[in-house]
């Protein structure tokens, strides 16, 4: 017996041990030894790759090169806790790029979601960023045989962007351009030139923004994660903008309130064009309680209310049904019988002049009339 616990605790043990390693092994290797006809020839940790300031360190990362035909491409991968940072990378990355391109777009042809820049291939897939950086230009065949290589080995996540991007003013263009922040700090990475406004935010990392570029104009919203926050941060907003009309500074062109968002546009080019953006931005929120939910007891006595109300109301027709129908079949019987019985005296009457009974003529039974009607004698 004692032998047998002691092999268990071995076992336990060696479980334990072989689980950490596999953790600390995926958190410095995630990327395959073969990508297609590409091989990996060095690889490094975590400590050079850069997240562009998000609040979130990776839970695991690898940089490697890999060769194929003198051909030398980097691969860098970050996996995060949530899909939102990955995307957040992918954002910044892109808009980074687009200072070297101008017309560079974030797709869903890769990945989840990613873009094409000359000297970067990008993309994201649930928690994970993936950038590919070649050494010279490669073909467009061999390029996409990588990213769907890697793209397919990944983990999809939630498989989506995030929601508050599809709330911007025309999101599936608005999209391939927007800048996304996750738990954000400050608004700085944002690049909003008038940003006195945004001095005013407190947000303690609870709350994601977006902007995105609509021709000259851009859209700003910011998401807070709880009601009270939002009318908070609104009140400052609102007395920050009034300050800055007071002192000539740069404000918004527009901003308003909608629900846990604020809204603004920067750079219109006229107040018809900030309020027409602005109106199209609208709240959805779906709650789900962590805990129990404080207004269970009220939905279960509506609940109750209402199917009482509604048993009850059944109950009452149904039995003014029976009652028509009980009525109405008694009438019909009764209709019947009655009917019948008319009949069966109408018969009777016929025979008889007794109004319907049968009449006993004692007076008319006599020897002379018919004799053997009579009873004879007994001796």
């Amino acid at each position: 017996m004692r032998l047998s616990k002691v092999i268990l605790s071995l076992c336990l043990l060696l479980a334990f041990v072989a689980s950490v390693f596999a953790d600390a092994t995926e958190s410095t290797q995630l990327l395959p030894d073969r990508i297609g006809k590409f091989r990996k020839v060095s690889s490094t940790g975590s400590s050079s790759l850069k997240t562009e300031g998000i609040n979130a360190n990776p839970v695991a990362a690898e940089e490697a090169e890999f060769l194929a035909n003198g051909t030398k491409v980097v691969v860098e991968v970050l996996r995060f806790s949530q899909d939102a940072y990955a995307y957040e990378l992918l954002s910044l990355r892109a808009a980074r790029a687009r200072q070297r391109n101008p017309g560079l777009e974030i797709q869903t042809a890769y990945g989840t979601a990613g873009f094409i820049s000359d000297d970067e291939f990008a993309f994201f897939k649930g928690s994970h960023f993936v950038s590919l950086r070649p050494a010279k230009p490669i073909d467009p065949a061999t390029r996409d045989a990588l990213i769907s290589e890697l793209s397919g080995n990944l983990d999809k996540g939630e498989a989506d962007i995030p929601v508050l991007i599809k709330h911007l003013p025309n999101p599936e263009e608005a999209h391939k351009n927007a800048v996304y922040l996750h738990s954000f700090s400050d608004l700085s990475q944002l690049g909003v030139q008038q940003a006195g406004v945004f001095s005013a935010i407190q947000a303690e990392r609870n709350a994601d923004a977006v902007i995105a570029a609509y021709g000259p104009s851009k859209v700003v919203i910011v998401e807070f994660n709880t009601p009270q926050l939002a009318a908070e941060n609104d009140r400052s907003i609102i007395a920050k903008i009034q300050e800055l009309w007071k002192l000539g500074q740069p404000a918004p062109n527009a901003y308003k309130r909608v629900g846990n968002y604020s809204v603004f546009v920067f750079d219109a080019p006229d107040d018809q064009t900030a309020k027409q953006l602005i109106n199209q931005v609208h709240y959805e929120q779906v709650v789900q309680w962590l805990g129990e939910n404080p207004n269970i007891y009220k939905a279960a006595e509506k609940h109750y209310i209402n199917t009482t109300l509604g048993v009850l109301v059944a109950v009452i027709k149904a039995s003014g049904y029976a009652l028509i129908l009980c009525l109405g079949t008694g009438g019909l019987l009764g209709a019947l019988l009655f009917s019948y019985r008319r009949a069966q005296q109408k018969n009777v009457s016929a025979y008889s002049d007794a109004g319907g009974m049968l009449r006993l003529n004692l007076d008319e039974l006599t020897p002379e009339r018919n004799p053997a009607r009579l009873l004879s004698e007994r001796n």
